[in-house]
Formats: structure tokens, sequence, C-alpha cells
């Protein structure tokens, strides 16, 4: 292979050296494909049952107060326990979920409130999952291997949101929603079996005690550390005021009905997919803080093109065109993220990036549905948030210099430090 090549392609090291990382990344690909189907059908759903716009930005309501709670408690969790048991755990309490809206989509009268009420419950579940498998995956490959890990993780979701959603729309438009809910329960019981072959993960030496005196330890982290205060905020921004995904089925409607519901859904993914596979140029780049804002402008870019276009073909390039900035953004995030947070806090800090990457895109639903509502309708709600979009990425740009001018190389010896300085306490409370 050429060296162009080595440093445009992916990096598999991870896949060939770690057993355990093979087996949640495999886990996490089909578990997400099967998910991404729900993550289409539910708003669908409750789009064909009330046919307003602000009913289905509710959805994001419902599973944002769950998460404001939970993700500060999965975070202290995974700082406590066997990560793998947390993560084994949440997985089949969700694919319980799933049951339940199998079984709700067989009625004659499908219930409305229990969509909602799936929808609470599934964020409170995330809220434990997701901080204990961020802060699992570090611990399964070495350091220098994150970045491709890291890579390798959102390609494996970029492929789920890219076939997820588009199959999703051709069940829908060919059969009864009961089907998808089963194809997507029929895949929880994949992704357990898998989880099952993980060994164990436990927490670090020492390991503080869930309360809430170690969950504000690991807000004071968070707030002592400016690279990290940039990626929640530049996430945040971009997510509330450019995502639009509330208003798919209705701009679905009016470009070619509900055989193009997938299309937008997996159109980010193509773009993301496309960045994600040639990310290897990232490994080169330590600016990180600026790439991120770099990335979260173009992503608004994008937005404004779906909203002003009034073509199937230039919608789905703008959205990809999106997806390809996001991916961009989040592969940077991902990274400050991981090379700079100490093992011991990993699981707290985790819940706080989960904050950040989904209060965002959930208000951002209620957001868009809101002003569609008005007289700016689907397409001006869509446009008007990506102009803000860009704007609100300026605006923290010359807010945040320290995260503009954030080296990766420096964050990296920070968080050596901070490791040894736990490991040192660590050993002293071991030898009182």
């Amino acid at each position: 292979m050429t060296d162009r090549k080595r440093r445009l392609s992916v990096d598999l090291t991870p896949l060939r050296t770690s057993r355990d990382f093979r087996l949640v990344f495999f886990s996490g690909a089909v578990t997400s494909f099967g998910s991404f189907i729900s993550y289409v059908t539910i708003p669908y759903q409750v789009a064909k049952l009330t046919n307003d716009p602000l009913m289905v930005g509710l959805i994001g309501v419902c599973e944002l107060a769950p998460i404001l709670i939970m993700a500060f408690v999965g975070g202290a969790l995974a700082d406590y326990l066997d990560r793998r048991l947390l993560v084994r755990g949440s997985e089949a309490a969700l694919a319980v979920i799933c049951g339940i809206l199998l079984i709700n989509s067989l009625s004659d009268e499908p219930h409305l409130w229990l969509l909602y009420v799936c929808a609470f419950l599934t964020a409170a579940v995330a809220g434990l999952q997701r901080p204990a498998m961020g802060a699992m995956v570090p611990r399964l490959v070495k350091t220098e291997q994150l970045p491709a890990a890291m890579a390798l993780q959102s390609l494996s979701m970029q492929f789920a949101q890219l076939i997820g959603p588009s199959l999703a729309g051709l069940l829908i438009a060919s059969l009864d929603l009961h089907w998808v809910y089963l194809f997507d329960l029929l895949t929880f019981a994949v992704s357990l079996v898998l989880l099952t072959m993980v060994r164990a993960v436990p927490p670090p030496p020492a390991a503080d005690r869930p309360s809430l005196n170690s969950v504000v330890t690991g807000l004071k982290y968070a707030k002592s550390r400016p690279e990290l205060l940039g990626t929640y905020l530049v996430d945040i921004n971009a997510m509330f005021f450019g995502m639009p995904s509330a208003l798919y089925p209705f701009l679905a409607e009016r470009l070619g009905g509900p055989q193009v519901l997938g299309l937008l859904y997996a159109a980010p993914a193509v773009g993301s997919l496309l960045a994600t596979v040639g990310s290897g140029w990232t490994q080169r780049v330590h600016r990180h803080g600026l790439m991120v804002i770099i990335a979260a402008a173009f992503w608004g870019v994008g937005i404004v093109g779906v909203g002003l276009s009034n073509w199937l073909w230039l919608t789905l390039f703008c959205l990809a065109f999106a997806g390809a900035a996001d991916m961009v953004s989040g592969l940077f995030r991902m990274i400050i993220w991981n090379q700079t947070i100490p093992d011991h806090l990993r699981g707290r800090l985790g819940g706080i990036e989960m904050l950040s990457y989904t209060t965002g895109p959930l208000l951002g639903q209620l957001r868009s549905g809101m002003m569609a509502r008005t007289s700016l309708g689907v397409g001006g709600s869509i446009w008007v948030g990506g102009v803000l979009c860009v704007a609100g990425s300026l605006a923290l740009a010359a807010a945040l210099p320290k995260f503009v001018r954030y080296n990766g190389e420096h964050g990296v010896a920070l968080k050596q430090a901070a490791d040894e300085e736990w490991a040192a306490t660590a050993a002293a409370r071991t030898a009182i």
C-alpha cells in the first residue's frame, strides 16, 4: 500500500489485535443497524397518528428529560462497576422496550402515549449504557490505537445509519410496522450474544463510590479543561439549530412520499461514511479544536441547503455534505475526549459527553417542530436553523480562543500526568 493510500484509509489494527474490541465492535454494529430502523419508524408512526410536526418534536422532549439525570448516574456507575455488565444489562433492557413497541404496533389502535413512554425509557437506559460503553472501549485497545478505534466505531455507525433508515423506508412502505420492530428485536438478540463473550472490564483501582460528590468531581474536571468545554458547546450549538430530523416525515411528503423517508435519514450517513473512510489524515492534525469549529460551521451550511432545496437529489446531496462535516467534527471531538480524559473519570465525563451530543439534537427537534408551525413552514425552519448554526459556530470561535488554539499533543501529556497522579493516590489509599 502506498503512503498516500495508507494516510487516507481506515486503520484496522484495533480489530486485528483486540478480541474484546472485535466483539464490542460487531455487537455495536448489529444493534445500531436495528436501532436506526426504529429511529425512523417511531417518528413516522407519531406523524401518521397526529399529522403534527410539534408532536413529532415532542419525542425529543421525552428523551431529553431522563438523559439529563441518567447520564450522570450512568457515568458514576461506569467508574465504579464492571463496565461490561452495565453495557450488557442495558442492552437487555433496550430489547424489552423494543418488545413493547412491537406489541403496541400489533394493536388495531396503537397507543400514542406508549410511544412517548418508550422514548422516555429508551433514553433513560441509554443514559446508563453509553457512558459505560465509551469508558470501556479505551480499556480494550492501546492508547496509540484510540484514533483508529474511534474511526472504526464511527464507520460502523455510519454503515448502520446508511443501511438501517433506507431499509426502514422500504419496510414502512411495504409491510406492517410490527415487522419493523421485530427486526430490531432480533438485532438485540444477536448483540447480547456477542456482549456475553466479552471479558470483564473492572473499574480502576480505588474507584470513587457513586455519589453526588463523585459527579461533582467529574463536572469540576470538565470545567477545568477548555478543550472539553469547547467540544460540548460547539456540538450543542450545531445540533440545536441544525438538526431538523423531526421534519423529515413532512419533508418526505413534499419530495416523494414515504418511500424517500429512509433516504433523508440515510443521506447524512453517506457523507459521514466517505469522511470516515478517508479519516487517516486526522491522525496528522493536532489543532483539534479549530477543526471541530470549522466542521460544525460547514454542517450548518449543508442544512441551509436542505431548507432551500425543492429537489430530492439536491436535498440528499446537502444532507450528505452536512453528514461529512458532522463526521469530521465528531472524529476530532472523540479524539479530544479519549486522549485527554483520565481512566478513573471516563465514565463520569462520558455522561457529560452524552449530554452534549444528545441534548442538542433532542432540543433541536423541538425547535424545528415549533418553527415549522409558524409562517416559516418546514423549509424555512430548516434553513433558518442552518444560518443560526453557522453564526453560533463563529461566535463560539471568538468566545473560546483557548479551544481554537488547543493542540492535541499537549492534551495527551496532561492526561498522562493525571493518570500518574491518580495511580499514586490509589496506591496510597491501598497502603493505608
